[in-house]
């Protein structure tokens, strides 16, 4: 186990990707040797996030040990829509092939009516999404920009599982199975039906998955180490907090839309459990990053944190991609930043500090997004830059740290995403001046 300070508070973690295990707050709650005792103090309550017959590697379900279960809120009113997710229908997004840019979300360019009171959830937005959750096929892209804490709401999501890339500010995540402290240079995941509330202000990034879950990648012919180590995720340990002192909000994304209810008993009642349908985090300095020594600019899967698998082997439903600093060696005739391609799966790309070796303009709390087959690149100035690069010694990128959001489907953008003033409208003109560099006359 190990642990780190959160709000002069210690939390302590269990570390190993996919493992499955066991805490409670309060020694001798666990119980030993069955999952539904009988005679128990408890309430027994299972959250499975899979099908009970997966194969025993691909199913999630854990046991909670909690004061009261979550039943209880069923008994405290109906659910009642409020409006979608994000802000806009995912189904009604427009298909766009044009390569596009966004300029960080400030509080200056976020028209909304709340702009003071914006929580995790309510500072949500959605720029693009495929599918529909109700058949559990797709992914959601979401940025978020968020003013105080969710001190008096909490949130699950019927609909996927959320992968959290906090851009600005620290993000204290309190969760059923305990807490997560994720400042930027980390990420997070909560999985599907685990209830959260997230306190601390600042812009970040989020993919949502309505199928499946992230794993780690295999590593073929790279071996059995390297890329992120199974060792370095962190899980949380047992926490409970005390009676509600006043009513509260419970939120459930479900079918795109975001439902609420008022509630008088805290979902956080959580006094021990095990089982391996956790929320987790990892820190991306800990990546261990491969690239040529040889020649040649390798795929950017090589980069890749997480995967969630697609429907076709070998093609993911969303990939989680860095770029961190790292030692770029190769030999004096290659081109080292991405090379000019057209691509199969949709590119969508954020920065979380520093600069992006292959883009000028490219600022922290941005994104781009170059869609399926829609053609990209460096800009002018980076490629006459790299191509005056003799390339003769090895060369330490540590500008910045840059990530993606990879998968196979085309995203249908948000009115948000294509009309907002945020949207560089501009940022094709970057390739403009991109001379025509051979001639067929002869001389």
């Amino acid at each position: 186990m190990n642990s780190t300070k959160s709000s002069g508070e210690e939390i302590i973690y269990q570390s190993g990707f996919g493992n499955t295990f066991e805490s409670e707050s309060i020694p001798n709650t666990l119980p030993k040797g069955r999952n539904n005792p009988r005679t128990i103090k408890l309430y027994t309550e299972q959250l499975s996030g899979s099908a009970f017959t997966q194969p025993r590697s691909l199913n999630f379900r854990t046991w909670l040990y909690r004061r009261q279960p979550g039943v209880i809120h069923n008994a405290q009113g109906d659910f009642t829509s409020e409006h979608f997710f994000g802000g806009a229908d995912p189904a009604a997004g427009i298909l766009d092939p044009n390569p596009m840019r966004w300029s960080p979300m400030k509080d200056d360019n976020v028209d909304d009516d709340d702009s003071n009171n914006r929580t995790f959830v309510t500072g949500m937005h959605l720029l693009g999404a495929s599918g529909d959750p109700a058949s559990k096929t797709g992914i959601a892209i979401y940025m978020y920009l968020s003013q105080q804490c969710m001190a008096n709401s909490y949130m699950y999501n019927s609909d996927g599982d959320f992968l959290i890339v906090p851009q600005e500010g620290t993000l204290e995540i309190r969760t059923e199975l305990g807490r997560l402290r994720v400042p930027p240079g980390e990420i997070a995941v909560i999985p599907r039906g685990i209830v959260f509330a997230i306190d601390g202000s600042g812009r970040g990034y989020v993919v949502e998955v309505y199928k499946g879950h992230f794993v780690l990648p295999e590593l073929g012919p790279i071996g059995s180490n390297g890329l992120a180590n199974g060792r370095d995720f962190q899980y949380p340990t047992a926490w409970i907090e005390s009676d509600l002192s006043s009513p509260a909000t419970l939120y459930n994304k479900f079918g795109s839309r975001l439902w609420k209810k008022t509630i008088t008993t805290t979902p956080f009642n959580v006094v021990a459990w095990h089982g391996n349908h956790l929320p987790f985090k990892y820190d991306l300095s800990k990546f261990c990053a491969v690239n040529s020594v040889t020649y040649d600019h390798l795929d950017p899967s090589i980069y890749t944190v997480l995967t969630c698998a697609g429907d076709e082997p070998g093609t993911a439903l969303c990939d989680f991609v860095i770029f961190p600093p790292r030692w770029m060696s190769t030999d004096s005739n290659t081109f080292r930043p991405p090379w000019f391609h057209r691509n199969t799966m949709t590119e969508f790309m954020g920065l979380i500090n520093g600069g992006y070796d292959a883009k000028k303009g490219f600022e922290p709390g941005g994104a781009s997004l170059h869609s399926c087959m829609t053609p990209h690149g460096p800009d002018s100035a980076t490629y006459d830059k790299a191509v005056a690069d003799p390339c003769d010694a090895p060369t330490y990128f540590s500008g910045g740290l840059a990530f993606m959001f990879e998968t196979s489907h085309m995203l249908r953008l948000s009115e948000y995403a294509l009309e907002h003033a945020c949207r560089e409208k501009d940022y094709s003109l970057c390739w403009e001046d991109l001379p025509a560099r051979f001639s067929t006359e002869q001389d």
